[in-house]
């Protein structure tokens, strides 16, 4: 079997749910289960409808309501579907009555609230799909196995999930029945609905691929793949054919927000292939993930860059030749919470970057105290991606593609991986600097 996921831009609406009905038919003799996200912008509209019920007590579920029932009527879906729904809008209303009287929303309360959006997807998706001669069984996520703890907000299935997912979805599949289930949400061992955080709905896609020992899971997005640089910055980026699942976590953390880093980690430990599509053009290859894959000429697989970042340099001779000077340091972030993105060491001085969303004011008095600190704001991370044999060759062009440009390099870094080569610039300069190395080694 495979495992066929869709974003909420593939399932926005009428016209896009009939082109995912097409797509999911040429895959019908694979045996495919189906996850879906919330449609469009669904998640946002019921968090705005949260913000407003807690600060003015109106209750209003009119943008929610109006985007499913319109849908229902450009399917052509039978009055019975909308009687299916109706309770679901009912009980969301009932939710922010609440909401408006208590004015708070827990992260309890938070998922409960974000899971009609799933909910909603796959019961009209669903229909439509049986409607069209592929008969299909919309499920709660809890309903196809999924039991998490009650970190809300970000919880984790319990282990019985990996043998209840196969025992339920295989006998289905073996009778002709497309499941459709929701992403993003389970339930915990109270019944109380949860949702999974990073990763959101590809992590649902990618647990069910590994615990039912999937063909692959195939990820729908509205990019055709990993593309070698943002096609904001460089028009002329084109789709990667195959990366694996280390130089794809890499590309993710430093940028290219394709698929998240934690959404591929189920897939990691089974060897189960991860393929990136494009829901708006299927004929497009997409770009494979996979634990190896075959070598290539090319050096670089891909550019990409992380803006509003922060630089700290933090420098003590009296630590010369003493134990204990990292140990302190970064003692120091994990006290106050504070993740560090790039590291470069010498033996009396770190430099580190930060995301610069984080409040500085408490942790700088605590580095102050051991060394010498400064803050340079305003900066980006430039990451390539490539070939590790080749590291010299790539540094050499890099570097000199950014002498030419008066790019001016602040930081060097290569991570543990040994698949990323990254390097600190002035926030204003990420952009040409990631234009110039793509023209350098991609055209």
């Amino acid at each position: 079997m495979i495992v066929m996921k869709f974003g909420g831009s593939s399932v926005a609406n009428g016209e896009r749910i009939r082109q995912v009905t097409e797509i999911v038919r040429t895959e019908l003799k694979r045996k495919p289960a189906l996850v879906l996200s919330a449609m469009g912008d669904t998640t946002d509209h019921l968090l705005e409808s949260a913000e407003i019920a807690m600060q003015t007590g109106e209750v209003s579920i009119e943008k929610i309501a109006g985007l499913h029932i319109k849908t229902l009527r450009e399917l052509a879906l039978s009055p019975e579907v909308q009687t299916a729904i109706d309770p679901l809008l009912e009980e969301l209303r009932n939710l922010l009555v609440g909401v408006s009287l208590m004015k708070e929303l827990s992260n309890r309360t938070k998922d409960y609230l974000v899971s009609f959006g799933e909910r909603l997807s796959v019961r009209i998706a669903g229909a439509y799909f049986t409607a069209q001669g592929l008969p299909a069984k919309a499920m709660d996520a809890w309903d196809a196995g999924f039991i998490s703890d009650s970190n809300f907000s970000s919880a984790e299935l319990l282990k019985e999930s990996w043998d209840r997912i196969p025992r339920i979805l295989n006998p289905l599949l073996d009778e002709g029945v497309l499941p459709v289930i929701t992403g993003f949400i389970a339930k915990d061992g109270n019944g109380k609905i949860t949702t999974l955080g990073r990763g959101g709905s590809d992590r649902s896609a990618t647990i069910i691929a590994a615990a039912c020992k999937a063909e692959e899971a195939q990820v729908w997005k509205d990019v055709d793949g990993i593309l070698t640089a943002d096609p904001r910055i460089v028009p002329a980026a084109k789709p990667v054919e195959a990366v694996t699942y280390e130089e794809a976590a890499e590309l993710a953390y430093f940028g290219a927000q394709v698929l998240h880093p934690w959404a591929m980690r189920p897939c990691m430990k089974t060897n189960t292939p991860v393929l990136v599509k494009n829901s708006y053009n299927p004929k497009a290859p997409g770009t494979r993930i996979f634990s190896a894959r075959p070598e290539t000429s090319q050096p670089v697989l891909a550019i990409t860059s992380r803006r509003n970042v922060t630089l700290i340099d933090i420098v003590s001779t009296r630590m010369v030749g003493q134990s204990g000077f990292l140990e302190k340091v970064f003692a120091v972030f994990a006290k106050h919470g504070v993740s560090v993105d790039m590291v470069a060491t010498s033996e009396v001085s770190i430099s580190v970057s930060l995301d610069s969303s984080y409040d500085l004011a408490p942790l700088l008095p605590a580095l102050t105290e051991i060394a010498l600190v400064e803050v340079k704001t305003g900066r980006a991370i430039v990451t390539i991606i490539g070939n590790v044999r080749r590291s010299s060759e790539i540094l050499q062009r890099a570097f000199s593609v950014c002498q030419q440009n008066n790019i001016a390099v602040q930081m060097v870094s290569q991570g543990a991986s040994k698949v990323n080569m990254s390097f600190i610039v002035s926030d204003f300069q990420a952009a040409e600097a990631v234009k110039n190395l793509h023209r350098e080694f991609f055209i």
